[in-house]
């Protein structure tokens, strides 16, 4: 009996120790703890980038809402600091004619023209447009071929590559790429790093963080009120994957001028602005009133001229290829009697 409590009482001491040290070894549960304060961590990383791209977009819709065109307010554009806006006659029927860049005004593959800006911003030129649907061209264009989608309503983003800043190229990308009615190219001789273009308009910057990129895209592109052919085709099948290079040397003196002297305008083509003159020459408000002054024209909303404006695109598309057509045979023949 004694041997018998004697064990009794070593069991019952022993078992505290060996509890306690079975405590200590296992200790608080730290991976757990480590492991909830990473989804900790995550979560609230996760939220403030959604918190401050919420707010990023809050701020961008904030400032671009300003410059959407409407009937009471036909040229926003007016109020971008910077911007270049040629000088405006307003028709009868209240929309914008530019006097210095008419439309409709076709030169030939080899005319050139003796634009009044550079990136140029209106006036004659070449009857098949530049592809523009979101197109990035790797090479410098043709001025005369650049134009012409800025009749049809689209931007052109134009940058000086040996000017611009180390990022900002894939940033002005990142804008033109997919989007409908935008387009983009280099420009050698590009007195700024970046230069935005419509018809009529130019803005010239520094930075593709600068928001005056989006309300000038937001206020001009496909503006009814002073395109001459919104809504007409962007589309230029094979014109991207080789595109007439740009001429760095001046226009000569046999170069068209701005006024289209010698030019008959387009008649096959939904372009209102070609007759009807009306209105004051007052320019737009807010309006630079620089550059060579022409007749004033009309224009009329696009959404009157909606079956025209098809029949058109089909009718130019149809001559741009009979041009090609005929310039390749040129080139045959020239070949042919060489040899």
């Amino acid at each position: 009996m004694m041997a018998s409590g004697k064990n009794a009482k070593r069991t019952r001491a022993v078992a505290p120790v060996v509890n306690r040290r079975l405590s200590k070894r296992q200790g608080l549960p730290w991976l757990t703890i480590g492991a909830f304060a990473v989804v900790l961590l995550l979560v609230g990383g996760i939220f403030a980038v959604v918190y401050n791209k919420n707010r990023q977009n809050n701020s961008n819709a904030a400032s671009v809402a300003p410059f959407q065109p409407s009937a009471t307010n036909k040229d926003p554009s007016t109020a971008i600091p910077g911007i270049f806006v040629g000088k405006a006659t307003t028709a009868a029927n209240g929309t914008l004619s530019f006097t210095a860049y008419k439309a409709a005004l076709h030169v030939t593959g080899t005319q050139r023209v003796a634009y009044d800006r550079y990136p140029p911003i209106g006036g004659p030129h070449d009857e098949q447009w530049a592809a523009c649907n979101g197109d990035i061209y790797a090479t410098a264009v043709r001025n005369e071929n650049m134009v012409h989608p800025l009749e049809h309503g689209a931007v052109w983003i134009t940058y000086n590559p040996a000017t611009i800043a180390a990022g900002d190229l894939e940033k002005l990308k990142t804008i033109v790429s997919g989007q409908s009615y935008e387009f983009m190219s280099p420009y050698p001789s590009l007195d700024s790093p970046i230069s935005l273009q419509s018809w009529a308009h130019q803005l010239k910057l520094t930075s593709a963080a600068d928001v005056r990129i989006q309300q000038f895209i937001t206020a001009l592109r496909q503006n009814p009120h002073v395109t001459p052919e919104a809504g007409a085709s962007c589309s230029q099948p094979g014109f991207a994957a080789a595109p007439p290079p740009f001429n760095p040397v001046a226009p000569g003196a046999d170069a068209i001028k701005m006024d289209g002297a010698g030019l008959a305008p387009v008649t096959n083509e939904a372009v209102p602005n070609v007759s009807g003159a009306a209105g004051s020459a007052a320019p737009a408000s807010g309006a630079s009133s620089s550059g060579a002054a022409g007749s004033a024209a009309t224009l009329t909303s696009p959404a009157a001229n909606t079956k025209s404006a098809s029949a058109a695109t089909t009718a130019k598309s149809a001559t741009a290829t009979t041009a090609r057509s005929a310039t390749a045979a040129n080139t045959t023949a020239a070949t042919t009697a060489s040899k």
